[in-house]
């Protein structure tokens, strides 16, 4: 489609991530909803929105299923379809696809997408467990494998056959929490050293504790327009120009590859094509940090540097927030937090704030185009989106 919009964002919205005591994730979302219809007082919510779709991975955290009505409920929109997506994290990342679906099918002019969990409230072991049921049951999950484990195969086979080094994957730690620290809404809001980092305790060799996202409440939500209706509600609309999504065996043990992602980078072509643009043209990104490891793979899948070169990219400092091209200016999942179902649009709630000069310290100098990825499992799932600052 050569750069033509697919949808504009016209607000945006997302709750303090951190750990959240005596709130479900309904009330999260409730808060991320009401941050979006602020930013967009010309919008009348119960008048102008005509269905939702919120991300949501698992009944367990809560014993609660059904969560598209609940969220509808408690944001005051009840009566519109209201439609849970799951895709393990990129479960967000496919209500944002859906929610470009039903725009440009015609049945709805204007949606709310997004995403919520609540996870604080469960032991680091119950977490864990359910996590894994987003890998294969029979080959991964009886055997005991956990995502820290899977990712940590995958960081081991790009070591070797790449030279990638603990230290590359530490830098992105020091890089995304520094950026943290700049970001009111994000779990962690402190600075780690390399030293402190190389020093933590193993998880899943060769990933320590500082290698892995954290346990996170949250919620996040973006509101979609056809593009003709924009300019009725905000002077700033971003806009989305590529979309891709795209699927993989869910078992590691599949693969073709162990130091890629195919379903990412087929996600990435797709939103390539779309825009019209190439890796070179993004300008800010958010990518999908839920081990570090996973931000030096996702350089290589999205294109920004050669296969195999990643460790380098993040020696050069370019990824930094004042380099070539600043990546997780949030803190990523790495230190903004990672509440899996709320994660896609969190990453799409930052590209609006940057594309529309709303991010404050963190703000990237003149950003018009920006791209996010989101990943579910160990690869099965993965969503790139691309945007255009319009203002």
């Amino acid at each position: 489609m050569n750069g033509k919009p697919l949808v504009s964002i016209i607000s945006a919205g997302l709750s303090k991530f951190g750990k959240h005591e005596g709130l479900y994730a309904r009330e999260l979302f409730s808060y991320a909803a009401k941050e979006a219809f602020d930013r967009c007082p010309k919008l009348e919510p119960k008048r102008d929105i005509k269905a939702m779709f919120i991300g949501h991975m698992g009944e367990a955290y809560e014993h609660q299923g059904h969560m598209g009505s609940a969220a509808a409920d408690w944001s005051g929109l009840l009566g519109i379809p209201a439609t849970r997506t799951e895709a393990a994290c990129a479960s967000s990342g496919a209500a944002l696809r859906s929610g470009i679906y039903a725009v440009l099918s015609g049945l709805a002019d204007i949606v709310i997408v997004g995403g919520v969990e609540k996870m604080t409230h469960r032991t680091t072991a119950e977490v864990t467990e359910y996590l894994a049921m987003a890998s294969d049951y029979p080959f991964e999950q009886f055997h005991g494998v956990t995502f820290p484990g899977l990712f940590a195969l995958m960081a081991t086979a790009h070591m070797n056959a790449y030279s990638t080094t603990q230290e590359n994957m530490a830098k992105v730690a020091v890089k995304n929490h520094h950026n943290a620290s700049l970001n009111p809404k994000a779990h962690m809001q402190k600075e780690v050293n390399l030293e402190a980092v190389m020093a933590s305790k193993p998880v899943a060799w060769p990933l320590k504790m500082y290698d892995c996202s954290l346990i996170t409440d949250g919620a996040s939500c973006i509101i979609l327009a056809k593009p003709e209706l924009a300019k009725k509600y905000t002077d700033q609309p971003v806009q989305i120009i590529g979309s891709g999504q795209a699927s993989d065996s869910i078992g590691l043990y599949e693969r073709q590859s162990l130091t890629s992602l195919q379903s990412a980078k087929t996600a990435a072509k797709t939103a390539y094509e779309m825009a019209g643009l190439k890796p070179d043209d993004i300008q800010v990104a958010e990518v999908h940090d839920c081990f570090t490891f996973v931000e030096l793979m996702s350089y290589e899948d999205l294109g920004f540097c050669p296969v195999g070169k990643s460790g380098k990219l993040i020696e050069s400092g370019e990824t930094q927030l004042e380099g070539r091209l600043p990546v997780n200016t949030s803190g990523g999942l790495k230190a903004k937090g990672h509440p899996v179902g709320a994660t896609g649009t969190a990453q799409t709630y930052e590209i609006y704030l940057q594309l529309t000069g709303q991010a404050d310290k963190r703000q990237v100098k003149d950003a018009k185009i920006g791209l996010t990825h989101n990943v579910g499992g160990s690869g099965a799932t993965a969503a790139v989106h691309i945007y255009r600052g319009d203002a």
